[in-house]
């Protein structure tokens, strides 16, 4: 038994922001994990997660460690999206302008969640 539940996980530094679509976002741009989050929300994506991560770095960037007081711009977020393979690649199409800086990779999840009965 295969399913088509697929995940989606976007990694990018905290400091991302997303583009300024309304007048006060110049004033300051919305971050980019809150943007996408909402963004996956109106989409209609099936599940949406925002994952601490306590240390880590990116490609090209040095190992960084959260501290609730003082937090390198330069540490990584991870959002996590769940869906239909197609669907999220929609979601990738539709946003790429955003995600340009963005490292996303597609997980292909095929556990069944129920498992099979021996015939008795």
């Amino acid at each position: 038994m295969t399913t088509d539940t697929t995940a989606l996980r976007l990694y990018f530094p905290i400091s991302a922001r997303a583009s300024a679509t309304r007048f006060w976002h110049r004033l300051s741009a919305p971050a980019l994990a809150h943007h996408l989050i909402n963004a996956a929300r109106r989409s209609g994506i099936q599940q949406a997660v925002l994952h601490p991560i306590q240390s880590g770095y990116l490609k090209g960037e040095k190992l960084t460690h959260h501290h609730p007081e003082v937090t390198s711009m330069r540490h990584p977020q991870c959002v996590e999206l769940i869906d239909s393979e197609s669907a999220l690649r929609k979601f990738l199409h539709d946003h790429a302008a955003e995600l340009h800086k963005v490292r996303a990779v597609l997980l292909k999840c095929e556990i069944p969640l129920i498992p099979n009965r021996q015939a008795g």
